[in-house]
């Protein structure tokens, strides 16, 4: 017996889902994504708002860098003691230098790229979902 002899609908497959609806937030995340897109006032502070974050975490991540090796000349000449130790056999102005800076550099680059990361993930999430918006002239 076939499904339409036994009063059960013939079941139809969906390929494809209507494309004219549009929810708010794609709604509103065209508009984002046009307002950069278009170079508007909005997308430009928009713009902005992402360079700065980014400038922001770039001068910490230089400043913690700075401070690190910028100081460790500052504890050689106001700790005089610390010129002479050593440590397992290596003087330990040696030791920092040519051992502990890397992995303090390795550290604070790794740190830098997961922020930078984050910034821009919230950036692409404000603009919308799937990426939109970022290509162009800031993709």
């Amino acid at each position: 017996m076939t499904p339409e002899r036994s009063g059960v609908p013939q079941r139809v497959r969906v390929t494809s889902s209507r494309r004219s609806a549009v929810s708010a937030v794609t709604a509103h995340a065209r508009v984002l994504a046009s307002d950069l897109d278009e170079q508007t006032e909005l997308g430009d502070v928009y713009i902005d708002g992402l360079r700065r974050a980014q400038l922001r975490l770039a001068l910490t991540v230089l400043a913690l860098m700075s401070a690190a090796i910028g100081g460790f000349p500052l504890l050689l000449t106001l700790v005089p003691s610390t010129r002479t130790m050593t440590l397992a056999g290596i003087p330990f102005p040696w030791l920092v230098l040519g051992v502990l800076v890397y992995p303090e550099t390795w550290l604070l680059a790794r740190g830098y790229v997961r922020q930078a990361e984050r910034i821009e993930s919230e950036f692409a999430d404000i603009v919308g979902p799937g990426g939109e918006g970022r290509e162009g002239r800031h993709g």
